[in-house]
């Protein structure tokens, strides 16, 4: 099997995923327009969408530093592992639980989830937008995560593409046109699963991290089904739906901690617990 092939097939695939959003947005749209929507949900909307500009501005540079991190780690490789239906497999599923990882540390440091993460889930809504609601930042950072796979010897388009297929899968998650799928839920991430996982209810905090399957939460005991209806954004909401506090507030918040830090271990404290952390009194 040739890694290139592969990697155009899943590219494919991705954007059959991803263009699902042309589906299910009109329809959100539409659903907004018989609501009456009032001005600041129509705002909202496009400061869901505001983040693209800076992703797409910055793309090629993440694209050359992805390039390069990941061609230096492939030169020192012990060997190179062929590209075969097992290795394909093998590779799709692997990147799913460092997924797992890369999702569950955005969300437990506080300088990933301030710089990056935070910015997905500051909406108060949950649309096919909130998909589009992206750091750019995340590219400079959830790339490391993957790089194991390409130091044993696996081709980096199989993982690259690979995980362009479980980002894309996500797309389609971001409603709540689709209700409970009691076949799928259990083991797989569908809307239900991902709406609990962007509410900002207690009970609901910090759960189902998995892209594609939740089989990794299930087994870290992250999993959380929904019961109650979710509510949505940040414990403590921006209340903005300008585009730089969308892309800034937290970022801006942790600042600020680090800066009124008394200690250098409370500077580091800040920036290394969980989101919420304080030194102890």
């Amino acid at each position: 099997m040739d890694s290139l092939e592969i990697a155009q097939e899943w590219e494919w695939a991705a954007v059959l995923l991803g263009g699902l959003i042309l589906v299910l947005l009109p329809l959100e749209i539409w659903r907004l327009h018989k609501a009456r929507a009032n001005r600041r949900r129509w705002l909202e909307l496009l400061a869901s969408a505001s983040p693209m500009l800076p992703t797409l501005l910055a793309g090629g540079v993440v694209a050359a530093f992805i390039v390069s991190i990941y061609g230096a780690a492939k030169a020192i490789a012990p060997w190179s592992i062929p590209t075969t239906p097992l290795t394909v497999v093998s590779t799709l599923l692997a990147v799913d639980f460092l997924y797992y990882w890369d999702h569950r540390c955005a969300h437990e440091n506080r300088t990933y989830w301030a710089l990056a993460h935070s910015v997905h889930h500051s909406s108060p809504y949950f649309d096919q937008t909130t998909g589009l609601r992206v750091s750019f930042a995340d590219g400079f950072i959830s790339p490391w995560f993957y790089l194991p796979l390409v130091l044993i010897g696996i081709d980096p388009l199989l993982v690259l593409g690979a995980f362009g297929v479980i980002i894309a899968y996500q797309q389609w998650l971001h409603t709540e046109l689709i209700g409970k799928l009691p076949l799928l839920d259990a083991w797989l991430n569908t809307p239900s699963n991902h709406r609990v996982h962007h509410s900002n209810q207690a009970q609901y905090l910090d759960r189902n991290y998995g892209a594609i399957l939740m089989i990794w939460d299930r087994i870290f005991g992250t999993y959380a089904s929904e019961h109650e209806p979710p509510k949505y954004g940040l414990t403590e909401q921006i209340d903005s739906a300008n585009p730089i506090k969308v892309h800034c507030a937290e970022a801006v918040k942790l600042v600020r901690d680090v800066m009124r830090s008394k200690r250098p271990g409370e500077a580091l404290g800040y920036l290394w617990h969980k989101p919420g952390w304080r030194p102890k009194a």
